[in-house]
């Protein structure tokens, strides 16, 4: 693997807006979000229960110890822009989801049970209302777990416990290439602070962009520790070129491509 990169970035005359590519390693489990210390209710969206179709759905008073598993679907374009049931405006490139009766906003982990990906999700809505599907996907999570391709996919859902921590290592990077095979993960990097304080900050200037899908992520160096702003993931080269035009027309002139493993 090392020597197939090695041998894609000596072939390369061309990188693309000096990007990062990380050299991957182990297998594709997302294990790369934290779920916060605290999350509080929406006011909106946690009813004591509500009907739709006819059928009454009961919103559970708490998320703790959740385990569901059944069909994942997903929903794109036709309902981005949108509000959501709690009140947040949909996003299909965030990492967020839809289920019925999980308070929101609640964070879950997301497994494909059909190729053993995963990933971390924030339910901030509603659905999906079609007999025998659990949760309903973004686009960008849909993704992330192979379910953009077939359109549906047998899961495992769980909660995660207030302040967990799913970090993982990042390893060293070289120049990304547009020969970068298309099943890697890509990530927008906005900037990498020493302090989390101003990582925290940015993070908070691209909600104010509109731009709700940033999330930190830590690393620790020789030199110290580091927090990394990125917005992702993202599985197409022409995409993730697409999200980075867009961020830079907003003023985020530092914003670059890379490859989180």
């Amino acid at each position: 693997m090392i020597w197939k990169h090695l041998a894609l970035f000596l072939a390369a005359l061309i990188s693309i807006n000096a990007c990062t590519f990380g050299v991957p390693i182990g297998d594709r489990d997302d294990a790369s979000a934290s779920a916060p210390s605290k999350t509080a209710k929406s006011k909106q969206g946690n009813p004591g229960s509500y009907v739709v179709f006819g059928k009454r759905y009961y919103v559970l008073d708490s998320a703790d110890g959740f385990v569901q598993r059944g069909v994942a679907s997903w929903y794109g374009t036709k309902f981005h822009g949108r509000k959501t049931s709690s009140g947040e405006i949909y996003n299909m490139y965030a990492m967020t989801a839809a289920h019925k009766t999980l308070p929101l906003p609640v964070y879950l982990r997301v497994k494909n049970l059909d190729n053993g990906r995963s990933t971390v999700v924030r339910v901030n809505d509603r659905g999906p209302f079609i007999t025998g599907r659990i949760i309903d996907l973004s686009y960008a999570a849909a993704i992330k777990l192979g379910v953009d391709g077939p359109g549906t996919a047998n899961v495992e859902i769980s909660t995660l416990h207030a302040g967990q921590n799913t970090a993982v290592k990042v390893v060293r990077t070289i120049p990304l290439t547009d020969m970068v095979e298309q099943d890697i993960p890509l990530f927008i990097q906005m900037g990498s602070f020493a302090s989390q304080l101003n990582a925290n900050k940015l993070v908070q200037d691209l909600i104010d962009a509109n731009e709700s899908s940033a999330r930190i992520f830590s690393l620790n160096t020789d030199t110290g520790r580091y927090f990394r702003v990125r917005v992702g993931p993202l599985y197409d080269i022409e995409e993730a070129n697409s999200v980075l035009r867009r961020l830079k027309s907003k003023g985020f002139l530092s914003a670059r491509i890379v490859v989180q493993d």
